[in-house]
């Protein structure tokens, strides 16, 4: 039986023979209060009072116990948890997945046993993905933890008036056993008792659907045995010291397991391709999937691929995703109705965008405002959870969001308004695209110091950067002008892509450009740029795709439109294209090779005589190449060292960038025939001459297979650790550039290098 605080205080301070002053004086507690403590008018001081008292009067373990068990027992302790006030909601009994999520809340729940400071966790994310069953599976999962009461509140954040806090305090305060005449009806003082109620009981808190941080600071214990649990489409950053917890949308096995469990493993089972394609076009949101899988109960003749098939069409999806009073359009319009107008026109006409990743400068294209205006706009629709942010400056939608934005813009904007804005955003992309694409053409370089499109191109990294990151938006911008007749657009954005291309080599899509841009030539009547882009596709269809035999056709068609045109330079382009795309024949067939032959020497006299100095070169290279791989490897050492001896010519000519360029081509056959000669030092002269006259205009995929050959050449001489490096920094390249073949030859390469026999290269 524990006596009354005051008397046991009063004991322990006698037996340290510690008179009441000396006693505040060493715990910092006023002598007032340790007067009314030891007369039992406080009969229950907080938690710190007595730990402070204890560390004065050098209490060890037991008596420290006893201690604090009298203070607890003094304090007023209303009657006990109020059945049917703020109880949990009912919990779903099929709830699956959040592995993760709940071991963490189980961590966070044992920690807050210290009882200091007081156990916040916060779980944010868009509507539909799960919060509040989250919040609730946890609260009855840890239920043994806190045995004074779980406890749960919807705020009611998307409500037009969310509750203020006073009215939620009074509600939790009856519902931890206060009377209700007791309850203060200051909110301050409300918000004192509450904290002072929590702090020595092991009780757990479930604030749901909060409307922003004011609303919920109140509502935080500051200290005490017990955990809180708040619930947010938005992320509460600004409260302190709490445990962030954000929700994305669950794995391709979270969402099959929920379908599980509602329709029964018999029909997921059957049908498992259905359960893939049903989670995509729900996109693995927890709602739509209940949404369909409420569906497939109610509807037990339908396959899990019928219902698939049916939510299949986007106009009608969001629609076909609702059940009941469940419906996930309904969810995205709470959050919806929450936003600031520059927000709500922002997430309308971002439907519009083609890829469901952007940036803040397209967002300020579709709403005309300035950048800063536009991203105060997307942070607060990833505030509210309609889009997310995977880093800096980029922003995502959820592909049902994004399907609720469209209906939204169809359903609030007129077509002339819409159809300006896409116009809008499709001429924003082209003109950045083409001036991106001329950081690397010889002749244009760097943007006017005058231009200024809202996105810096102040370097070509930036400016590659920048069209690998908006790929997607600017294709779909060049199809769409395309379909439009708009041929000019296309052929000069096509050409601006020339040379970047070479430098994104694997990105898949250079076909579909110069496609459409040789038919928009066409359409134009003009055979000569025809010719142009049908070389451009040839080059695309066999250097990058492989598809040789339509790559040597292509550039067939280019030198008829080219002789049809008395065009000399034109032909001879033509026929060198036709040469690297039945090269790539000739490699498996051996009687291309001399159709190769042909196509490359013819191509590389008549760039002569039209006098194209900046293209005789690259045609002449070509020519050395084919003649290399056909044996004639003396005769290819002649001519590249005689192609290498007139680009260094001062009085040869051309665009000394491209010439540059080209020099860096010759010595790299110089020195690939000198290495097939087993010329290992020569080799190795001409490589690094080249790797020198091509840091400059570097290409990727060029520069790592002469480090590739470099490297072998190093090995070879017994110069190891200088192969090793050229290896690596080959391997590197060839894995940027999607080569995995050749990649995969330099990694056998590197271990051969400790290999017997890699100080000889035998």
């Amino acid at each position: 039986m524990v006596g009354s605080f005051g008397s046991l205080l009063r004991s322990l301070r006698q037996d340290a023979k510690l008179t009441i002053e000396e006693l505040s004086h060493a715990s910092g507690v006023s002598v007032r209060a340790i007067g009314n403590m030891e007369r039992g008018v406080s009969r229950g001081p907080q938690q710190r009072t007595v730990q402070e008292l204890a560390e004065a009067l050098g209490l060890g373990d037991e008596q420290q116990a006893e201690l604090v068990e009298a203070a607890r027992a003094g304090r007023p302790r209303p009657s006990g948890p109020v059945p049917g006030t703020c109880e949990l909601p009912y919990g779903t009994g099929d709830f699956t997945g959040r592995v993760r999520e709940l071991d963490l809340l189980r961590r966070l729940a044992e920690q807050a046993r210290s009882g200091e400071p007081a156990m916040v966790a916060t779980i944010s994310g868009t509507a539909g993905i799960g919060k509040t069953a989250l919040a609730v599976h946890a609260a009855r999962h840890l239920a043994e933890m806190f045995p004074d009461g779980r406890f749960y509140v919807d705020l009611r954040g998307m409500d037009s008036a969310p509750p203020a806090p006073g009215a939620v305090l009074s509600r939790l305060l009856k519902a931890l056993g206060v009377a209700e005449q007791r309850i203060p009806g200051d909110e301050e003082e409300q918000a004192g008792f509450y904290r002072t109620l929590l702090s020595d009981r092991r009780c757990l808190i479930v604030l749901d659907n909060a409307a922003h941080e004011a609303q919920v600071r109140p509502l935080l214990p500051s200290g005490g045995p017990g955990m809180t649990i708040v619930t947010s489409r938005r992320s509460l950053a600004g409260l302190e010291g709490v445990r962030q917890i954000p929700l994305a949308q669950l794995t391709g096995d979270e969402t099959a397991g929920l379908l599980r469990e509602i329709v029964g493993a018999e029909r997921t089972e059957n049908d498992p391709d259905g359960v893939a394609e049903l989670a995509r076009l729900c996109g693995h949101l927890p709602l739509a999937v209940r949404i369909a899988g409420n569906r497939l109960q109610s509807r037990p003749g339908w396959t899990v691929s019928q219902l698939a098939g049916r939510l299949g069409d986007e106009g009608r999806r969001l629609e076909a995703l609702a059940a009941g009073d469940l419906a996930v359009a309904a969810a995205f319009a709470l959050s919806y109705r929450q936003l600031t107008g520059t927000a709500r026109c922002s997430f309308r006409r971002l439907a519009l965008a083609a890829a469901p990743e952007f940036g803040v400068p397209l967002a300020a294209v579709l709403t005309q405002v300035d950048v800063f205006e536009a991203e105060d706009a997307l942070e607060e629709l990833v505030e509210l959870g309609l889009l997310t942010s995977p880093y800096a400056g980029r922003y995502v939608f959820h592909d049902l969001v994004r399907l609720y934005a469209r209906a939204q813009l169809e359903q609030e904007e007129p077509i002339e308004a819409r159809q300006a804005a896409r116009l809008r955003m499709e001429d924003w992309l082209l003109e950045v695209a083409t001036v991106a694409g001329r950081w690397f053409e010889p002749g244009y370089g760097a943007p006017p110091p005058e231009w200024y499109s809202l996105v810096a191109l102040d370097s070509r990294q930036e400016a590659a950067d920048w069209l690998q990151t908006e790929d997607t938006a600017w294709l779909e911008a060049l199809r769409s002008v395309a379909r439009r007749g708009e041929h000019a657009t296309v052929v000069e954005m096509a050409e601006s892509m020339h040379w970047f291309s070479d430098h994104w080599i694997a990105w898949g899509h250079w076909s579909e450009v110069f496609e459409l841009s040789a038919g928009a030539a066409h359409a134009l009547g003009d055979p000569r740029r025809e010719a142009v882009h049908l070389n451009l596709l040839c080059w695309a269809l066999s250097a990058c795709e492989g598809r040789n035999e339509e790559g040597e056709a292509t550039a067939l068609r280019a030198l008829e439109l080219a002789r049809e045109a008395g065009d000399l330079r034109l032909q001879g382009q033509a026929l060198n294209c036709a040469g690297s795309a039945s090269l790539e024949q000739a490699r498996m067939e051996p009687a291309s090779m001399e159709r190769s032959l042909d196509y490359n020497r013819r191509a590389a006299d008549l760039l002569l005589q039209a006098g194209d100095l900046d293209r005789y070169p690259q045609a002449m290279a070509s020519y050395i190449n084919v003649l290399r791989l056909a044996g004639r490897v003396e005769e290819a050492l002649k001519h590249s060292l005689a192609l290498v001896t007139t680009l260094r010519d001062p009085e040869y000519g051309g665009s000394p960038a491209l010439i540059t360029h080209c020099l860096g081509i010759a010595l790299r056959e110089v020195g690939t025939a000198y290495l097939t000669l087993e010329r290992w030092e020569e080799a190795v002269d001409a490589f690094d001459q080249a790797l020198s006259e091509l840091q400059t205009s570097s290409i990727d995929i060029i520069v790592g297979r002469i480090q590739r050959r470099l490297g072998t050449a190093l090995r070879h001489l017994g110069r190891i650790e200088e192969a090793r490096q050229a290896l690596t920094e080959g391997l590197r390249l060839l894995e940027i550039c999607g080569e995995t073949e050749q990649a995969a030859e330099v990694v056998m390469e590197l271990e051969e290098l400790d290999g017997p026999g890699a100080a000889t290269g035998r």
